[in-house]
């Protein structure tokens, strides 16, 4: 199973990219589908792509559910 994770923007790169944070695990994605991001936005990340920029709160709501289900997020980071 895959999931869809929501994680932070931490530094957009060149062609496309962006280093996204979750749990302490940093990881580089392509940026590709989501047009006008900046740093500290969060995104919907699968498979090493974000999908959508999620609304911060929504996102924050997002993960503490994760978090009370028993998911570890810092191992999942798309």
């Amino acid at each position: 199973m895959c999931l869809a994770i929501p994680t932070r923007v931490i530094a957009l790169l060149p062609d496309g990219q962006a280093v996204v944070e979750l749990g302490g695990v940093r990881k580089t994605i392509s940026v590709e589908l989501v047009d006008d991001l900046t740093v500290g936005d969060y995104v919907i990340v699968h498979v090493g792509y974000a999908l959508t920029r999620l609304d911060p709160e929504e996102a924050e709501q997002t993960l503490a559910l994760m978090r009370e289900a028993g998911i570890d997020t810092a191992g999942v980071a798309g």
